[in-house]
């Protein structure tokens, strides 16, 4: 059985990464998926007027590494998303390389809750996205 990392195997400080490149196809994908068709995701003449030159990413795109890092890595496989905030910094375009990245700030044993910090960061190290998530690990397996 593959899990994750239960409350008792975390600290605070913990940190896990992940980078992509955010591609068109990715935003295609996106809008198809959630039916999110923005113009300024998906059509580049209308997004030449708008403030940002360019199409740009969903927001929820990139909030989507944040999820992965939760999913995969840390707490990882079986922990369940209860909250997240999120602010919404700086574009991110076509080609850019996103860092998402999740750090321990608080642990609930008592309620099996995990506070943690959530940030994306492009190839230049700007910020992209902050924010605050809540999840619930899994539950130590019994021997």
């Amino acid at each position: 059985m593959i899990t994750g990392k239960s409350i008792d195997n975390l600290k605070v400080g913990d940190v896990a990464e992940f980078a992509k490149t955010v591609t068109e196809t990715d935003i295609y994908l996106y809008a198809g998926i959630t039916g999110d068709f923005n113009p300024a995701h998906v059509n580049e003449e209308y997004a030449k007027n708008t403030f940002f030159k360019t199409r740009i990413a969903h927001g929820m795109l990139t909030a989507g590494f944040i999820s992965a890092i939760i999913a995969n890595q840390l707490p990882g496989p079986g922990t369940i998303y209860l909250n997240q905030n999120l602010s919404f910094l700086a574009p991110v375009r076509i080609g850019d390389t996103v860092t998402g990245r999740v750090e321990v700030l608080e642990l609930n044993a008592e309620k099996n809750r995990v506070r943690l910090k959530t940030t994306c960061t492009n190839q230049e190290g700007t910020v992209v996205l902050s924010g605050e998530g809540l999840v619930s690990p899994p539950k130590a397996l019994k021997a």
